[in-house]
């Protein structure tokens, strides 16, 4: 009974997200109130304060169920980063951009925190979170870059930081971009091609450190 009560307990929280992740993505979070989300899932107000506290909870609970995925993938890529650094950068961002065009549940979740969230409310702490997480994921392409420069695959006078801003304003101005208007190009066939332009800048002429 226990074992049926929790596997019950489940499946309402997935049923609770996912209905959550249209309604966002149809209303925008500022227009979406807990009770649209427990009627989109069929469900009671009192079910869906079972499992969140407020609708902050819920997009946040949206927002880690998206990103999982890409830090399996960062933590793997960590342990491979050490002879070929920029070869492990490219097939992060080949991977987020591929995954993105493949999949319609991420086009909707980064939709939600692109285009649809307001930062106002009880947003602003989700807001502070998706920024903790953004810095992480920084420091580990930081990482990346410094050892790149350190075996020789970027010159030795790289700015890494200017770098890493170049990167991230790459990805995450794609991903917008495309989220906007998807029918432009197919991002999963351009992906490779985008992202080794950008790489192949980096290698030939990264932004620099000032002269001593």
């Amino acid at each position: 009974m226990a074992r049926k009560t929790k596997e019950d307990a489940e499946l309402t929280y997935a049923a609770l997200l996912d209905a959550a992740e249209q309604v966002f993505f149809d209303k925008g979070v500022a227009q979406t109130t807990l009770n649209d989300i427990a009627a989109a899932a069929g469900m009671t107000r009192g079910a869906i304060y079972w499992h969140f506290k407020d609708k902050a909870d819920v997009l946040q609970a949206l927002i880690k169920q998206a990103m999982l995925p890409m830090e399996a993938m960062l933590v793997e890529l960590d342990m491979c980063a050490e002879t070929d650094p920029l070869g492990a950068l490219r097939y992060m961002c080949i991977h987020a951009l591929t995954n993105l065009a493949r999949s319609t549940q991420q086009q909707r979740i980064f939709s939600i925190i692109f285009l649809k969230c307001e930062n106002v409310g009880e947003v602003v702490t989700v807001m502070e979170d998706k920024l903790e997480r953004r810095d992480e994921c920084m420091a580990r392409v930081r990482r990346k870059l410094l050892k790149a420069v350190e075996i020789g695959q970027l010159p030795a006078d790289t700015d890494v930081f200017l770098s890493q801003q170049v990167l991230n304003s790459f990805m995450g101005g794609t991903m917008r971009e495309w989220l906007m208007a998807p029918h432009l190009f197919a991002l999963d066939t351009a992906a490779p091609a985008m992202v080794d332009m950008v790489l192949a800048g980096l290698r030939s002429n990264p932004p620099r450190l000032p002269a001593p």
